[in-house]
């Protein structure tokens, strides 16, 4: 799986824009707020309908337009494709693929698989549960239909009983109708949980060589997922939160309030890891994400490195750059030194200056 080209008109700060990329490895060199970002954010946002930074719609419309457009040429197998996203501030985007109309915006997921990694995926590990369970999300809506459709009824339902917990406030027989939301809660959210399981069971498989050798055969890391709720206890203990529920106006029980664990042995790196190890555990779970992707789907993913390689020391950036192998990669970064040291292969380079991208030769770029 490669992308192209990508041609973007009033996103952000780009009027208009080209760019073809070759299978290999492109650089997006230039000083910090210049538009590197943006464009990896448009690949992102045309892989999965969702920009990595959790923004609306109407934040990547230019500020002073009222729609965007991203156009996005795809290969797979020979067969190329096309996506055009229609973006605007005050409707939701309307999608294409070869002309083609797309009903729901989630139909695109599992087209273009991307795995992002971005400074602030360092803070995966450390950081609160609702980042490590978007980072399950995100990818695993990617990779299965199936859990993206229980994942948006449950997420649905869940606002649907919190609206009417609230208005219980003012009218209490409508608790007589709060069962039937309960249900569909746990049918769909018992779904999410099982999937969530075999998730955090297939990256064990592969983290834990991978993090090994990051860590120089000194760490063995087990990823532990913690549902709130166990399937077979879910319904008893959504009645005994009714009450509770009632008077706090929100869902207290549920897989919306999962998590997971990463041990080093017997230590929680969460709470008790060294800064370097949790950042080399987020790294390790990137990684695995790759494979995780190529297993799954018989195919490459698209590897998208938002200026993370000035965040790492030299072990880690080698070890993320011998990586990468035959995987197309866009790399965003304020200078090329790291892989001059590195003598790290580069395809093509594209110079980012002000919301203009100008492509050059590695000799002129070097």
């Amino acid at each position: 799986m490669i992308i192209k080209s990508i041609e973007l008109a009033d996103y952000r700060n780009y009027e208009s824009l080209v760019m073809n990329f070759c299978k290999g490895t492109n650089i997006l060199y230039g000083d910090n707020a210049q538009g590197k970002t943006n464009i990896l954010e448009a690949i992102y946002v045309s892989a999965t309908t969702k920009s990595h930074r959790g923004s609306k719609d109407r934040e990547i419309v230019n500020f002073n337009k009222e729609e965007a457009h991203i156009r996005t040429y795809i290969e797979k197998d020979g067969v190329e494709s096309r996506v055009d996203m229609h973006l605007r501030k005050n409707k939701s985007k309307g999608i294409a693929i070869d002309g083609q109309k797309l009903k729901k915006a989630a139909d695109l997921l599992g087209l273009c698989n991307v795995v992002f990694f971005s400074p602030e995926d360092l803070g995966i590990i450390k950081n609160g549960p609702a980042e490590r369970r978007r980072f399950v999300d995100m990818e695993l809506c990617q990779l299965d239909n199936f859990y993206l459709y229980n994942l948006n009824h449950y997420n649905k339902i869940v606002n649907q009983r919190n609206k009417l917990l609230k208005d219980m406030y003012m009218n209490p027989d409508l608790r007589e109708t709060l069962n039937i939301w309960d249900m569909q809660l746990v049918s769909y959210g018992s779904k999410i949980i099982e999937r969530r399981k075999l998730f955090a069971e297939q990256l064990n498989e592969i983290i834990y060589d991978i993090h090994k050798r990051l860590s120089g055969g000194r760490e063995e890391i087990h990823i532990q997922y913690e549902p709130d709720v166990e399937i077979d206890e879910f319904e008893k203990k959504l009645k005994y939160s009714q009450d509770r529920d009632m008077k706090a106006k929100m869902t207290s029980v549920g897989p919306h309030r999962d998590d997971f664990s990463f041990l080093i042995g017997n230590l929680d790196i969460r709470k008790f890891g060294s800064q370097g190890q949790q950042r080399t555990a987020a790294l390790s779970l990137k990684l695995s994400e790759i494979e995780l992707v190529k297993k799954i789907t018989k195919d490459t993913p698209i590897l998208l490195l938002d200026d993370v390689l000035s965040e790492l020391d030299n072990n880690r950036q080698n070890y993320l750059l011998n990586s990468i192998g035959d995987i197309q990669t866009i790399i965003s970064c304020t200078g090329l030194e790291e892989f001059v040291n590195n003598r790290f292969e580069i395809d093509r380079v594209f110079k980012v200056s002000n919301g203009t991208v100008t492509c050059m030769s590695n000799e002129e770029g070097m």
